[in-house]
């Protein structure tokens, strides 16, 4: 009986300073900065290093969104005096370049691990009612444990909506399809149906109102949605899906509310939007709080409703950005464990940019939330468009958009919007400024670099 006893009894527990669970690109910042501080620390994850961001989120996506840019620039190649044909597009070379670059980016995060003496357990870890962590037959206690389990995509429910792939499958894909329909109007949408298009596939988007990114500056909802159409992309306003079949073929029909057929559509992917990957976590059993869409309740602090138990990320439901992760990750080690007890992350002016074609940068308020906030008479807008330089000698033309937005009297920038060439690159400075509380005139007194498209900020009038 002693005998039997023994090797039924679970493996002998391990005790951390702290335990993250979630393998992405904020657990894995707090994990290694706290290790720095001579914490004992481990990170759970069940799938590969990195997250979202590294394996099927910012990262790849970038790589496809530089493929795009190249088939864009192609047409214009001939107007600088380049006698060069498009012969063809390879979709295969160019996922397998990528998809070796992302196991080579796995690889390095699981060194780092190493390299920081961070434990990395492997597996999916549940909450116990007496706050330890569960992974398979083992239960693992900590002082303090950050949950960082980002989000994944939504799928309707409708009707044969399983035929259609998320972000996710995207990434999948062996071949271009010839014919694509994208579902939705946020940046993932965007970002994706314009790749398809640039890459030659006959692309569609359908969108439930009239302009795509509706919580952006009205600006950039109405230039990138006439981008998208410039670019190849058909844009079906007022749509929703009604119902997916798949035939023998293997090509799907798409049926819309309104009754619309769409025949041997060869993809069909859904942008509608992601939810927090809290479930099956335990949550309830330490008496973690959610919110009413599933996100977890945290503080400015990132402390959620039990003590000692952080939230950060994705799963929380605000700012989903891989760098805003990053840098609450790295401000709750220090708070934690560094003794710096009032460091947390600002989250005002957090510039964002969307590889929409071309790129979108924004940076503070929308003009309409600035009025909310401040009032109409207390604004001043400054906006231009103009086309860049690259475009003098192509005939392919297109346009910049620019607008600052201030505060009366003093101007005070508390919002910068723009979307064209290189405004991905040109934003991170501005934000700077931004962050610091620049006013116009100090935008005015900076000499401009003469001749780039990010002089107009200095020089707007």
């Amino acid at each position: 009986m002693i005998r039997r006893f023994l090797t039924t009894m679970p493996p002998v527990s391990k005790s951390f300073d702290l335990i993250v669970i979630g393998g992405g690109s904020g657990g894995l910042a707090s994990a290694r900065r706290a290790a720095e501080f001579g914490v004992k620390a481990a990170v759970v994850e069940e799938g590969r290093w990195g997250g979202t961001c590294v394996n099927v989120g910012c990262v790849p996506k970038k790589i496809m969104f530089n493929t795009a840019m190249h088939a864009e620039m192609l047409p214009n190649y001939r107007d600088y005096g380049f006698d060069v044909e498009m012969k063809n597009f390879n979709w295969g070379h160019i996922k397998s370049s990528r998809d070796a670059y992302i196991k080579r980016l796995n690889g390095i995060y699981d060194s780092n691990l190493d390299k920081s003496k961070v434990e990395k357990i492997l597996g999916h870890a549940t909450l116990t009612k007496d706050r330890g962590v569960q992974v398979g037959d083992t239960t693992y206690s900590a002082d303090h444990i950050l949950i960082a389990t980002g989000g994944r995509p939504i799928f309707p429910d409708i009707p044969g909506a399983e035929h259609g792939i998320s972000s996710d499958g995207f990434f999948e894909l062996e071949d271009l399809p010839k014919k694509t329909i994208v579902v939705g109007a946020g940046y993932i949408a965007v970002e994706l149906a314009a790749i398809f298009a640039s890459l030659g596939s006959e692309t569609s988007i359908f969108i439930r109102h009239d302009e795509v990114l509706r919580t952006f500056d009205t600006c950039i909802s109405r230039t990138v949605t006439e981008n998208l159409e410039h670019g190849g992309v058909k844009v079906h306003r007022q749509t929703n899906v009604k119902s997916v079949q798949k035939e023998a073929n293997g090509k799907l029909t798409i049926t819309t509310v309104t009754g619309d057929v769409h025949k041997d559509v060869e993809c069909l992917l859904w942008a509608i939007g992601r939810i927090p990957n809290t479930d099956n976590l335990g949550l309830e059993n330490a008496g973690v709080a959610l919110d009413k869409k599933g996100n977890i309740q945290v503080d400015e602090y990132q402390n959620t409703t039990a003590d000692k138990i952080y939230a950060l990320g994705d799963v929380c439901g605000k700012a989903l950005l891989t760098p805003v992760a990053i840098a609450a990750g790295r401000r709750l080690a220090h708070r934690v464990f560094n003794k710096e007890s009032n460091l947390k992350l600002d989250y005002d002016n957090i510039p964002t940019v969307i590889f929409s074609h071309p790129p979108t940068g924004t940076i503070g308020l929308t003009e309409a939330e600035a009025e909310k906030k401040y009032g109409k008479d207390k604004l001043k807008v400054y906006t231009s468009n103009f086309t860049p330089m690259y475009f003098a000698v192509t005939e392919h033309k297109e346009k910049c958009l620019m607008k600052l937005i201030c505060v009366l009297p003093e101007e005070k920038v508390v919002g910068l919007h723009m979307v064209g060439q290189g405004c991905d690159e040109m934003l991170q400075g501005f934000s700077v400024a931004i962050k610091m509380g620049a006013t116009k005139k100090q935008f005015d007194d900076t000499v401009a670099i003469h001749p780039t498209s990010s002089e107009e900020l200095v020089t707007m009038r």
